[in-house]
């Protein structure tokens, strides 16, 4: 079965999506990307999709499946380079991508995946002090 790469920088899962989305890759790249975050302990995960020309119902709901898993395990999920015509499909389709942040291109997404990472730093300092 054909799986799609996950890569790690930092705090931070990156996937990008360059082939055409089919309901058993949907589910693999689900289970594969919530194994990743339980196994890294990333905070964050940006998704880049600009090579999807069109998405039905079952990837629309993935997404949104991945956002809620990943939130469940405290990570951010931010997809970045949806097309119109994707974004109009998705609203045809009555699909809100709760919960899931967007970015018109990945330097977009990064840096919302950043500024998710730096709250953490800022607030895992914040609490040094209060472990005595």
């Amino acid at each position: 079965m054909d799986r799609i790469p996950i890569l790690k920088l930092g705090g931070a899962l990156i996937v990008t999506i360059q082939v055409d989305m089919h309901d058993r890759l949907a589910l693999a790249l689900e289970e594969d990307l919530t194994a990743m975050i339980a196994r890294t302990g990333a905070r964050g995960v940006l998704i880049e999709i600009s090579a999807l020309e069109i998405v039905d119902s079952f990837i629309g709901r993935m997404l949104v499946s991945i956002a809620a898993v990943s939130r469940m395990l405290d990570a951010e999920t931010v997809v970045a380079g949806m097309r119109p015509a994707v974004a109009i499909t998705l609203v045809e389709l009555g699909l809100e991508l709760t919960g899931i942040k967007t970015a018109l291109n990945v330097e977009r997404g990064m840096a919302l995946v950043q500024a998710r990472l730096s709250e953490d730093h800022d607030r895992g300092s914040d609490l040094e002090g209060l472990e005595d």
